[in-house]
């Protein structure tokens, strides 16, 4: 990356630091500022900003931002009140998100005819996480009420690790229609792997940090300044071990961060702080690279149909599961409804358009398009309705 390039990222970055607490009462988020700035200085804007970054540097940059989200929010999540409320996000991921994946099937083969049916699936199953970072907003507001909040930040948090064997499970598929025969007993495993593992790696990574913390802070072998990069390395060794072991690195930084938040209560807020700092940096840089090197390079694939795919990705495809999953439970028909429209996509479905694009597939070109339209739709009406939806949702 050329000076120009790291000159332009950690300029806007530090503009922003210093005006955050303004911007923040504007209409107007992190993510859509940065992707904005990024789509203007690079190659289809002012062309100061020329990205050529491989597909694998993006990718890791929005991993290690997304790990790092997962462990803090993961971190903060009150327990008393998701132990209360647990039946919520349980329905949003084994009910909604299935019904989510199906729905968007549907919707793609009635307007992706082009596309083979195992790559809608790849396609829906891309844009069905969604994404913590980019609904921080919405869970980090005390006035939205705890068990809705926690309910989103759960979801949030589990539901890229399902989709990932999913995903993975369907691109060999893809590639060689041969092996559809052994999509079941490929399913199965990889769950059992990427799920299994991640929690495992998780707990247990985080438990043993926690007792090493505890010994250290305990003989105050501990400095202010090292206490700024704590919670990121474990946060990402949570990750990279998981994905080391074949788990999901998404499961484990969840996971490990609920942990960490249960066992570290006397240091966890002085720990916690600058980490989310740290992962909120990362992640608007990933915007800022999104938007100038990615939105410009699908344009030539962009259609009517995939804008319409998009929209239909964010609302109903989105919110019909949702409110069919809540049925039953004792929430308001306003609530339900915020609870599907924040349903953002982002930093993993970038993960997983990439993983695509990088597989190769005869309607990967279309695939990535209709992603990045999509995540840059839910980065504009996420981010502008954010604060009029907390108000309509809090009025009596």
């Amino acid at each position: 990356m050329s000076y120009q390039n790291l000159t332009i990222i950690f300029v806007v970055v530090f503009v922003y630091s210093v005006m955050n607490r303004k911007l923040e009462q504007y209409p107007i988020n992190g993510a859509l500022l940065f992707c904005i700035i990024g789509f203007l200085l690079g190659d289809n804007g002012l062309d100061w900003f020329s990205i050529s970054l491989s597909n694998e540097t993006i990718r890791t940059l929005a991993e290690l931002s997304l790990a790092i989200v997962l462990f803090t929010d993961a971190a903060n999540t009150n327990l008393k009140v998701l132990s209360d409320n647990v039946d919520l996000p349980r329905r949003l991921l084994l009910l909604g998100l299935p019904l989510t994946i199906i729905l968007g099937i549907g919707a793609g083969m009635m307007l992706l005819p082009d596309l083979p049916l195992v790559e809608v699936a790849i396609l829906a199953a891309l844009l069905a996480p969604t994404d913590a970072a980019l609904g921080k907003a919405v869970v980090t507001d005390p006035e939205v009420p705890t068990r809705i909040r926690e309910t989103l930040n759960v979801e949030s948090g589990l539901n890229d690790g399902i989709c990932v064997p999913i995903v993975f499970s369907l691109l060999p598929v893809a590639i060689d229609p041969s092996l559809a025969s052994n999509l079941n007993h490929m399913a199965a495993k990889l769950f059992a792997e990427q799920i299994g593992l991640g929690v495992l790696i998780g707990i247990g990574v985080a438990v043993l940090a926690c007792q090493f913390i505890e010994l250290c802070f305990g003989s105050a072998e501990q400095s202010k300044t090292w206490e700024q990069v704590t919670v990121v390395a474990l946060a990402i060794s949570c990750f990279a071990i998981a994905q080391l072991a074949g788990g999901s690195g998404f499961i484990a930084a969840f996971v490990g961060g609920i942990v960490f938040g249960r066992l570290e209560k006397p240091y966890k807020t002085q720990l916690l702080v600058s980490a989310e700092g740290i992962g909120d940096t990362l992640s608007l840089m990933t915007w800022l690279i999104f938007g100038a090197a990615i939105i410009g390079s699908v344009l030539s694939t962009f259609s009517f149909e995939i804008l319409l795919y998009s929209i239909l990705s964010l609302t109903i495809v989105r919110i019909l599961p949702v409110y069919l999953a809540l049925s039953g439970e004792s929430l308001l028909l306003k609530e339900k409804l915020f609870i599907g429209w924040f349903g953002p996509r982002g930093l993993a479905s970038i993960v997983f358009a990439i993983i695509v694009l990088d597989a190769n597939l005869p309607g990967s070109s279309i695939i990535a398009s209709t992603a990045v339209t999509t995540i840059g739709l839910s980065v504009i009406l996420h981010g502008i309705t954010a604060h009029s939806f907390i108000k309509a949702l809090i009025k009596k």
